[in-house]
């Protein structure tokens, strides 16, 4: 690595670090302005609410990185175009691309830690951070009991629950439908219970007064009673957890699993497909910035820093904006979801390289 590329990446670095503490600082205290109020009402000490916005950091991180990465870019290079050091390198015969290649190479690291930050560690916090809000600020529900469950427990099947109890892992008042074939739904079976548990040792239910219904082809019925019977369904009691959960509080690799769920239970989940896809796609705005950010930093502009941070406010919006616009209209056009999570992400990303092709270098 030569001197200039130890020298830039240093810079950068440094502006970066600035950037964060001055970024969350201000969510900070904006955030803390708008609910210390609320937070005296419910009687939250000082060591919950530092507690709170502990696990309530990765989340507002998880959104900063790019911007501070677009403000390190902007104050990094402007700085040094402004002290002539651009023009110095370019007259050593280092061009614009090789002069980037170092932040290029950074921003792929950040991107790549970003990707798992967001997937994976981000989720555990936000689990503590709705704890307190379900504790002290009645926000959001815990799991509990849930009430009225509806499921496609397959393409021919559908499942029906009155209540379940979490913490028993029980459920009560149970109605399982099964028909002769999806395109002409009609009644074969049907399975009626007064309750179902969750058996962990056998993984498997176990269903108490049980009323079973046979139908033939002359719609005749033969009923059946049983004490008790053991039936083996999709929906286990970790899945009933999970589509109570909120999908902040689920990994990347478990979001993909409840979706999966929701989708083979007969909801459409193209647009929350489309989420997730963006969510994977996120990462990429740390390379993209650094795309835009580099060729016009490089070059000399009237109002110095003002319009720097101008720069770096009016990009974030545009793409933060444009980032849901386009998954709500690339989805309505009937796409497949990982085109509409992906679009935003890809269009900017060959704009930026247009951009830097396109720059004096």
């Amino acid at each position: 690595m030569r001197i200039i590329d130890r020298y830039v990446i240093k810079s950068f670095i440094t502006t970066l670090l600035f950037s964060f503490v001055a970024l969350y600082a201000i969510f900070l205290i904006v955030d803390m302005i708008e609910n210390l109020e609320e937070f005296l009402d419910i009687g939250m000490g000082i060591l919950k609410i530092a507690e709170y916005y502990f696990y309530f950091f990765p989340e507002i991180l998880k959104l900063l990185v790019p911007v501070a990465m677009l403000l390190s870019t902007l104050f990094t290079v402007g700085r040094l175009s402004g002290l002539n050091e651009i023009t110095a390198i370019k007259s050593g015969g280092i061009s614009l691309y090789r002069f980037m290649a170092p932040l290029m190479i950074f921003s792929f690291l950040v991107s790549g830690v970003h990707l798992y930050f967001n997937g994976w560690i981000v989720p555990k916090a936000n689990i503590a951070k709705n704890d307190i809000e379900r504790e002290f600020m009645n926000k959001g529900s815990s799991v509990g009991s849930i009430y009225d469950l509806y499921f496609r427990e397959s393409p021919k099947a559908n499942l029906h629950m009155k209540s379940y109890n979490s913490s028993q892992k029980k459920g009560f008042k149970i109605g399982i439908e099964y028909f002769r074939n999806i395109s002409s739904p009609r009644l074969e079976k049907s399975i009626e219970a007064k309750s179902i548990s969750w058996n962990p040792d056998s993984n498997n239910w176990m269903m108490k007064e049980v009323l079973i219904r046979q139908f033939n082809s002359k719609n005749i019925e033969s009923v059946t009673r049983m004490d008790s019977m053991e039936i083996d369904l999709i929906l286990t009691h970790e899945k009933i957890i999970d589509l109570k959960r909120s999908t902040d509080e689920m990994t990347f690799d478990e979001l993909k699993s409840y979706l999966t769920l929701l989708k083979n239970g007969g909801k459409n989940v193209d647009l929350e497909m489309t989420d997730y896809y963006g969510q994977y796609a996120f990462p990429i705005a740390n390379i993209i910035v650094v795309l835009f950010g580099v060729p016009f930093a490089s070059v000399k502009k009237k109002g110095g820093i003002a319009v720097q941070i101008g720069a770096a406010l009016v990009i974030s919006f545009l793409y933060l904006i444009f980032t849901k616009v386009s998954q709500a209209v690339v989805l309505g056009t009937g796409l497949n979801p990982i085109i509409a999570g992906w679009f935003a992400n890809g269009l900017f990303f060959v704009v930026g390289i247009i951009n830097l092709i396109k720059t004096k270098t």
